[in-house]
């Protein structure tokens, strides 16, 4: 991991300078065109396409020859899927999803009116979207988990079509855990396609699969990239990059339990971003120790060395104050605090996604089990981004109904801005009304 000590105020801006450019040059920008071009191309294929092209995609791309009529997995496949699974793991999986169902349901806003004096009415009606597309990656992992966190959120809400998608990577189809969570989960359908064809798929619609009015979950660089080309015909939650933990640890920080935070954010992908801020330099050469005694018998122990050489930093600075600034213009993904006052800590950080305070909190618990959804903004966009909620499923319709005295009362006010604005039909409008 590269270490940035910080003992000036030069120092501090010039990491928070390093910060805010995100590391982009000339060759990632060249990578990010081509990534973008092969992308569209993709989504334009099956746009124009249909089935045919997310049959030839498919193939070229994860391998698997699917004929349309085999893009979906059929409601028998889903039940065998749950009688499949080790039962403990449905019952875990089953807690799990009492747990986010739970959490969701709390932060749900509820549709209002108000009627005021002279009869006006003003309001909002809160309605679910009649549809969403749920992606869940596959590939290097099988991310259960993700398949709650996406799901969930939108049965909450009340949408009455989910169909969630995901890569043929497991013998051709989707792994069996994924298809039990599903079902779990209550996806109405499932679809064994992945990558920027799914996402296409998902916003044009095809002879097969139904366009839906929203996209959420998370992906690789070309999912990313393809949320991105079909917004302008479908929502989407947001775009993902690579995962990413800031853990702030002061003296009183256990080494070994900042090194597994650290570890179990690197073991996500070679991008991942694991990052310790502290002001305490002594804990820094611990923590290295720890995490190379506990990586040689972890199962992604090439990956997370990987992912710590080339993403890995280490900010020692001069104190937590430093420590809450520099992690706010991080805005991290995901938030430790190791700190002997991690609350305090907390409420000087102003962007992150996700936090967890103190040593007995790991980001695991959230990634997987108490409820607040772990799909969450990264790349810096906790800045001005949220977790994926029940409310990014559902869209609000502004009421309003006026009696003739409150149209009245307002008239002169309206007519003076219509009549700046140059638009005289406004003005006109309600006048004619109240004469």
């Amino acid at each position: 991991m590269k270490t940035v000590t910080i003992t000036t105020d030069a120092e501090f801006e010039a990491a928070l300078d390093a910060v805010r450019s995100g590391g982009r040059d000339a060759a990632s920008e060249a990578r990010l065109k081509a990534q973008t071009d092969s992308t569209a191309a993709i989504v334009a294929a099956v746009r124009e396409r249909g089935d045919a092209a997310v049959a030839e995609l498919t193939e070229r791309f994860d391998g698997v020859a699917l004929t349309p009529d085999r893009f979906e997995v059929s409601p028998d496949e889903l039940a065998a899927a749950v009688r499949d699974v080790d039962p403990e793991l449905i019952a875990a999986l089953e807690r799990a999803h009492a747990n986010i169902r739970r959490f969701h349901e709390k932060n749900l806003r509820q549709s209002w009116e108000e009627v005021s004096d002279d009869g006006t009415v003003l309001g909002q009606r809160l309605t679910a979207i009649d549809s969403a597309g749920v992606y869940v990656p596959g590939g290097k992992a099988f991310y259960v988990s993700s398949v709650l966190m996406n799901i969930v959120p939108a049965r909450v809400a009340g949408v009455p079509e989910i169909v969630m998608v995901s890569p043929p990577s497991y013998e051709g189809t989707i792994h069996p855990l994924i298809l039990a969570a599903a079902r779990i989960a209550g996806a109405t359908r499932v679809f064994r396609v992945g990558g920027a064809q799914a996402v296409a798929a998902l916003a044009y619609g095809t002879e097969r699969f139904p366009a839906v009015c929203k996209i959420a979950g998370p992906g690789n660089i070309y999912v990313t990239i393809a949320k991105r080309l079909v917004s302008a015909v479908c929502d989407i939650d947001k775009e993902a990059g690579p995962s990413e933990v800031v853990v702030i640890a002061d003296d009183s920080a256990d080494p070994r339990l900042v090194a597994m935070e650290l570890l179990a954010q690197a073991e996500h992908e070679e991008e991942a971003r694991a990052i310790l801020v502290t002001p305490a330099p002594g804990l820094v050469e611990q923590v290295r120790a720890a995490i190379e005694e506990e990586r040689a018998s972890l199962s992604r122990a090439d990956l997370i060395q990987k992912a710590l050489a080339e993403q890995g930093v280490v900010y020692i600075v001069r104190d937590l104050e430093e420590a809450a600034r520099l992690t706010s213009e991080i805005a991290p993904e995901h938030l430790s605090i190791q700190t002997g006052d991690p609350r305090g800590v907390f409420d000087r950080v102003r962007n992150v996604g996700c936090a967890v305070l103190g040593a007995m909190t790991p980001v695991a618990v959230g990634d997987y089990y108490a409820g607040p959804n772990h799909i969450l903004p990264t790349g810096r966009r906790a800045r001005f981004a949220s977790p994926l909620t029940a409310d990014d499923f559902r869209k609000v319709t502004s009421i309003i109904s006026m009696s003739k005295e409150g149209l009245a009362a307002a008239y002169g006010d309206i007519r003076r801005i219509a009549e700046v604005e140059g638009f005289t039909a406004h003005a006109r409008a309600v006048e004619r009304r109240i004469r």
